[in-house]
């Protein structure tokens, strides 16, 4: 397995009847249970406001770090990551500081996901500055570098177009010998995938099984590009997740989640896995055999343990973990 072969985002914490005061029990919950159901990866987002395509942007939103630290004394065995850091949310170095505690925090589970940043409603509300997207993109491979630098070296030295370390000191170090896995998130064809075959362990991806090959034969060019072997990067892709018992009843559930968030019907067929079991590892095999190496799913409501149970145990029985 690379970074990961098949991991449950947390989406939202808004879950009916349950108070402020007992909403991480049930987020914890929910980690637990993706990790004994076979999910080798637990991810949330790295946002301050609900975005659009989940639910209202007053909804309740977690910071990301924080809870992803309070999850690692609960699980055991899950990464834990981001889908993904905000490049301009956090100090390059800092951000390495707080992947490397969440790391040590977990004994070796930490995954770095990161990216240039696309919500500019909380951007312009907590008062982060929202950059033009060529300097987003060059403020992410400053932390690329940054990050990697700090992650598997003693005592770097990075100079970058917009923030720079001086022999930057990192103790204690990340469990992994290696460094942290980072992993970028987005499907630009002329940056984005082309910072992953310089700095990435691995990528991730959205879209049809079509639009899959064609990304990752754009990756491949890149790598080939930098003399990077890609079979080093681990593939992935995020999307929706709706697996029940019965095709009628998991095609009620896809119809359900699609109204909660608002997806034409175009966006809806590409984005949803839906059926039973059979369906859903039929599915799955599609994509795998378009060349990706893990999937992340984000699944409606996610709170229904049994529904995370399944779909863990689906996923895990058919294709390991």
């Amino acid at each position: 397995m690379g970074v990961t072969r098949f991991g449950l985002q947390i989406p939202t914490f808004t879950i009916p009847g349950v108070a402020t005061a007992d909403l991480f029990e049930r987020v914890a919950g929910v980690a637990v249970t993706a990790e004994e159901a076979g999910f080798d990866s637990v991810w949330v987002m790295d946002h301050f406001y609900q975005i659009v395509n989940v639910g209202p942007r007053t909804d309740p939103m977690l910071e990301a770090y924080t809870l992803l630290g309070a999850l690692a004394a609960r699980t055991r065995r899950a990464s834990l990551g981001t889908m993904v850091t905000g490049v301009t949310y956090r100090n390059p170095a800092l951000l390495a500081k707080m992947v490397t505690t969440l790391d040590v925090v977990s004994s070796g589970r930490a995954i770095l996901g990161i990216g240039a940043a696309w919500n500019d409603d909380e951007h312009h509300g907590l008062g982060f500055r929202f950059p033009p997207v060529g300097e987003r993109m060059d403020r992410l491979e400053d932390a690329l570098r940054i990050c990697r630098a700090m992650f598997t070296e003693t005592a770097p030295t990075v100079h970058g177009t917009h923030h720079s370390i001086d022999g930057a000191l990192n103790e204690p170090r990340p469990v992994r010998p290696g460094g942290i896995p980072i992993l970028v998130g987005g499907t630009g064809e002329r940056r984005t995938l082309r910072l992953v075959a310089q700095y990435a362990d691995a990528c991730n991806l959205f879209g049809d099984v079509e639009t899959m090959r064609h990304k990752l034969a754009v990756l491949d060019r890149h790598c080939q590009d930098v003399g990077r072997d890609p079979a080093e990067i681990t593939r992935t892709r995020l999307g929706g997740l709706v697996v029940a018992d019965t095709t009628a009843e998991a095609e009620r559930r896809a119809r359900e989640m699609a109204e909660a968030r608002g997806m034409d019907p175009d966006r809806a067929r590409w984005y949803l896995i839906a059926g039973d079991p059979d369906a859903v590892c039929e599915q799955v095999s599609t994509y795998l055999d378009a060349g990706l190496d893990g999937m992340v799913f984000s699944m409606h409501q996610t709170y229904d343990l049994d529904a995370v149970r399944l779909a863990g145990t689906t996923l895990s029985g058919a294709f390991g973990s």
